[in-house]
């Protein structure tokens, strides 16, 4: 089933124009496109595009509705106070990081180097503590790591 969602989620990003920040969609269609039920839309739309990974959805229910997902700019102020202190909060998973410095990257905040530096830093192998610690560690190295990378937003990394 990974396979199937990876290939919705590549799809969806794809459908994002560059000169815009969101896409209108429609569950039904989607899923008729990729011959899947509905829920299997719902289950992407729900995990791979949320705040953690860089983007907002809405929707609207009826036969005229729609799933709006929406790209979020990164060095906006409210969005950063949100990854900060709500979705980063006291402590986070390696997924959820990982999905963080993702965003970043691809917002070409970073360069591939640098988030491939930043999610060995955050890796479970890397953070030497007890398994009831990690979370906590990792919130705090990942907290410093984006605070210090995003006082150049909007600067491209040299």
């Amino acid at each position: 089933m990974s396979v199937l969602s990876d290939t919705i989620e590549e799809f969806i990003k794809e459908m994002i124009p560059e000169n815009s920040t969101s896409v209108d969609l429609k569950r039904n269609e989607l899923a008729q496109y990729f011959s899947c039920a509905p829920s299997q839309i719902n289950y992407v739309i729900k995990t791979r595009f949320n705040y953690n990974t860089g983007y907002h959805t809405e929707s609207k229910r009826g036969g005229g509705g729609y799933i709006r997902v929406m790209r979020v700019n990164i060095c906006n102020q409210d969005y950063l106070m949100t990854v900060l202190n709500d979705t980063i909060g006291k402590a986070i998973s390696q997924r959820d990081s990982q999905g963080i410095i993702s965003h970043i990257y691809d917002q070409e905040i970073i360069t591939e180097q640098t988030a491939q530096v930043m999610n060995a830093a955050i890796i479970d192998k890397a953070i030497m503590a007890p398994i009831q610690l990690k979370d906590i560690v990792r919130a705090s190295i990942l907290k410093s790591m984006i605070t210090t990378i995003l006082t150049k937003c909007g600067k491209k990394e040299q």
